[in-house]
């Protein structure tokens, strides 16, 4: 009993190595996506606060669903919703796509449910909180962290978290004045709803949500509403689209 004591109380650091090892692997997730929150907000809080309204991790309520949104910039040249994934390796994807490819430095694969199609999402909610008007402009953006190397197609704005400054400034048209900034950037601080209890939930409705949409596009049947898939052609190849277009604008990579 007594070696047993001696060789513990040795070991001690190595213990406490292994068991903080254990914990970090268990909240590996959530460090690496509060890390790549932490990395935008912090390029985001050098721009001029007297031009853009800054919000990070904004979560609002519409009907009976939530959305979480990490950044949401009010400016008067629109208003920037960003997606931020900290991810590395080599990302594949296009803005069709449900789900990009992740390929890593062991040429393992992951893949990863398009974020766009999250962002799009957001934007949804961020017009019915807001109401419905032409003249301000939702920019869409995902950003990864500096050590992906990013293989995307189509026009929306996926960038690496250094760029994200620059291409936010290269907006120049003013759409919204000072009074209506100001006004929109109080209302949605006032419908944040972002705590413990809200997370937990949204993240378990997401989770479901994925599993039901997935078992839906199985069988070739539209997510959205119901209709049957067609398979079509596109300038980003062949795809599944809703046999309800233009009612119904759903598409899914052929891919799947």
């Amino acid at each position: 009993m007594d070696d047993i004591l001696v060789i513990i109380k040795n070991s001690w650091l190595l213990i406490l190595i292994v068991i903080l090892k254990l914990i970090f692997d268990l909240f590996k997730p959530s460090i690496k996506g509060k890390t790549g929150e932490m990395s935008v907000a912090l390029v985001l809080s050098f721009l001029d606060n007297n031009k853009y309204k800054i919000i990070n991790n904004i979560m609002l309520k519409t009907g009976n669903k939530t959305t979480q949104i990490d950044h949401v910039v009010v400016s008067n040249y629109g208003i920037f919703v960003i997606e931020t994934k900290n991810y590395k390796g080599c990302i594949i994807g296009n803005e069709r796509d449900s789900y990009w490819t992740q390929v890593l430095s062991n040429n393992r694969k992951e893949k990863l449910y398009n974020p766009l199609k999250q962002n799009y999402g957001h934007i949804q909610a961020l017009k019915e909180i807001l109401g419905e008007n032409d003249d301000i402009n939702y920019i869409s953006m995902v950003t990864f962290s500096p050590e992906a190397n990013l293989r995307f197609q189509g026009r929306d704005h996926v960038i690496n978290t250094p760029k994200l400054k620059k291409v936010i400034m290269s907006y120049n048209t003013v759409t919204i004045d000072n009074y209506t900034k100001e006004r929109i950037y109080s209302k949605l601080l006032s419908k944040n709803i972002d705590n413990k209890e809200n997370r937990k939930l949204h993240i378990d409705t997401i989770n479901s949500n994925l599993k039901d949409r997935r078992e839906k596009v199985k069988r070739e049947i539209c997510p959205k509403c119901g209709s049957k898939l067609i398979l079509r052609s596109g300038k980003l190849g062949r795809f599944y689209g809703c046999s309800s277009f233009p009612k119904c604008r759903f598409t899914e990579s052929a891919k799947f």
